[in-house]
């Protein structure tokens, strides 16, 4: 069992089709055909350990684990700092004559919350993780073919990882080995 057994057996086969008889042959340790079968199956093993292989295809899932986000400054309109006040005061200001003394209320108001228009708010930062139950999300990462969403391929079982993992020798990459 295993490459050089398997070394050993095709030797074996290949002395009978020369009609050597299975008596005549030493597959002993030590014996000729056994060193050789070694010598072959360590050859192989340098060899492969030495090549370098290639992800040629590779579609699987991942899986947030933890998202941080600082605090973002955020944009507010004047009619939301305005507020419930916004209405009362054009309200106010169809009353004949309020418009004198509602205007300049108005436009202190409106310069007073100026600042607060752009960047003048700030949402809290986001700290979420897998493990608290506050991320769920996933995504996908690929060599080759984008399959254009996670629907595009299952890794779940050997048959998907077959399908959707390829890993290649490139004879260019070996000749130095040859």
């Amino acid at each position: 069992m295993g490459l050089k057994n398997d070394l050993i057996n095709t030797k074996v086969e290949a002395l009978k089709l020369q009609g050597v008889l299975d008596d005549n042959i030493d597959i002993s340790n030590g014996s000729p055909i056994e060193t050789e079968a070694e010598l072959t199956k360590e050859a192989i093993i340098n060899f492969l350990t030495q090549c370098e292989f290639k992800v040629t295809k590779f579609n699987a899932p991942i899986v947030l684990e933890d998202i941080k986000i600082p605090d973002q400054p955020v944009n507010v309109e004047l009619s939301t700092l305005m507020g419930e006040w916004g209405p009362v005061l054009d309200a106010i200001k169809k009353i004949p004559g309020a418009i004198a003394f509602v205007e300049p209320l108005e436009d202190l108001i409106k310069k007073t919350i100026e600042p607060l228009l752009e960047g003048g708010s700030t949402l809290p930062a986001l700290n979420l993780s897998k493990d608290d139950g506050g991320l769920e999300s996933t995504g996908y990462v690929y060599i080759g073919e984008d399959p254009d969403s996670q629907d595009g391929f299952d890794v779940e079982d050997e048959n998907g990882q077959r399908e959707f993992t390829t890993v290649k020798l490139f004879r260019e990459d070996i000749e130095e080995f040859l």
